[in-house]
């Protein structure tokens, strides 16, 4: 052994026994260096920040510079997919224009951590308000969202005397990365589902001392928020939801059997019926996440094929996005959805977080089981627009309801002042 090798070795032993000294360890999770607690103080809460490797991203323009590209669609509208004009302007400006480093400092003036829970890292910001009495909620995020949906609303909600609420409206925020998504860890086996996650979110809110909570959701974070009702846990006194869970039996047989629609709806409850008809009809995304994940590999290749990919989960969620890259901003900005798929790319998480479709059990809108107090905000371009009368059948515990005349899907994201009101107005009965 050179007498050099002999003293890197002995750099490294230094080193290593400093960091056991102090109870920190150097990891790196998805290319990021992390510190985290050692092995046994598994329920230990440890800091994390966001720093990717320049390499990653001169890697990721390189690709998105030779993408083949496929031949133009053949009709004029959005009905085969993603437009190709609209994925070339995406390239350009991804490529050319698109500043990750923006992003990842906004990111890192919040604290955000990792706790191991049930086996596995879970990432989280943890934002609490400088006013008293701040009420605590939980916001679970969906598919192909992440916690980046709701990082618009972390001041708003936190800090309610800079954007037009009183002190009294103030919450504490957590938003916590689903397990396979984000910087949360990679579950290596199955059952990793939805009925788990909201057991780990439970544990979460325990873990940071939190005895009295509300929880909020949509997509997938609807179902857990709902699951999460379900389970009763102590702290738990309410929950919102903006994709709520009220189709009842009937109907969502009737959706997935593709029959006639029943007979007796009021004209709302039509409307829905029709638009949830739209959208099983073209859940191809879904259907292929749900039996087929592994197949996807192309995503974890490709990132403007990931980038196709993801903007097509809703036709009102494309056609906003398209519009922003056509230079018509409409609730999401190019940088917003770039920064949502650049951290899918960097995470490598486009096949991790498709195996939550395999794992679920639960229809998307079915009836939970809720009895504990509810609160439900409805969108118009959501999914679907939830009846009165389906939302007061499926929570019996339901105290608040309103529709409003702007925004869709991804509604913190898109709408973060209205949704903010939204929650507001929903829990301030209850402090």
């Amino acid at each position: 052994m050179s007498s050099r090798m002999r003293k890197n070795m002995a750099m490294i032993m230094i080193l290593t026994l400093a960091l056991t000294a102090c109870g920190i360890k150097s990891t790196t999770v998805n290319g990021n260096p992390k510190a985290s607690s050692p092995p046994q103080q598994t329920d230990a809460i440890r800091p994390f920040q966001v720093h990717i490797p320049e390499t990653e991203l001169t890697e990721l323009r390189r690709r998105i510079n030779e993408t083949k590209w496929p031949d133009r669609e053949t009709v004029p509208d959005q009905s085969q997919g993603t437009q190709l004009e609209t994925m070339k302007e995406l390239a350009r400006y991804w490529a050319n224009d698109y500043d990750w480093r923006k992003f990842e400092q906004k990111l890192n003036s919040y604290p955000q951590y990792m706790t191991n829970i049930d086996g596995l890292d879970i990432h989280f910001i943890h934002v609490r308000s400088k006013h008293k009495g701040a009420l605590p909620i939980i916001l679970t995020h969906g598919w192909p969202g992440s916690f980046i949906e709701m990082m618009k609303i972390i001041d708003p909600l936190t800090n309610p005397t800079a954007y037009g609420g009183q002190a009294s409206d103030a919450f504490d925020v957590v938003i916590p990365s689903l397990p396979g998504y984000g910087f949360s860890e990679k579950p290596t086996t199955t059952g990793w589902g939805l009925d788990r996650i909201a057991s780990a979110w439970i544990e979460l809110m325990k873990r940071l001392g939190y005895t009295k909570y509300v929880a909020q959701g949509g997509d997938w974070g609807a179902i857990i928020t709902d699951l999460m009702a379900v389970q009763k846990p102590e702290g738990l006194i309410a929950i919102h939801s903006n994709m709520p869970g009220t189709v009842p039996a009937n109907i969502d047989k009737a959706l997935q059997s593709g029959g006639p629609m029943p007979s007796g709806l009021s004209a709302d409850e039509k409307r829905a019926y029709e638009q949830l008809d739209y959208f099983f009809k073209h859940l191809g995304y879904g259907d292929m996440m749900g039996r087929r994940p592994q197949t996807l590999t192309g995503l974890a290749d490709s990132p403007v094929g990931l980038a196709a990919f993801m903007l097509d989960h809703d036709a009102k969620s494309l056609e906003m996005i398209s519009k922003a890259f056509a230079g018509k901003r409409e609730g999401l900005s190019r940088d917003d959805v770039l920064d949502n798929i650049t951290m899918y790319w960097l995470t490598n998480t486009a096949i991790s977080s498709a195996r939550l479709y395999w794992e679920n059990k639960y229809p998307f809108f079915g009836v939970k089981g809720v009895t504990i107090p509810v609160a439900v905000s409805v969108f118009p371009d959501e999914l679907y627009e939830a009846p009165k009368s389906w939302a007061k059948q499926a929570y019996p515990g339901l105290f608040y309801y309103n529709v409003l005349d702007k925004g869709g899907h991804f509604a913190a994201w898109e709408q973060p002042l209205l949704f903010t009101n939204e929650l507001r107005a929903a829990f301030r009965s209850l402090r």
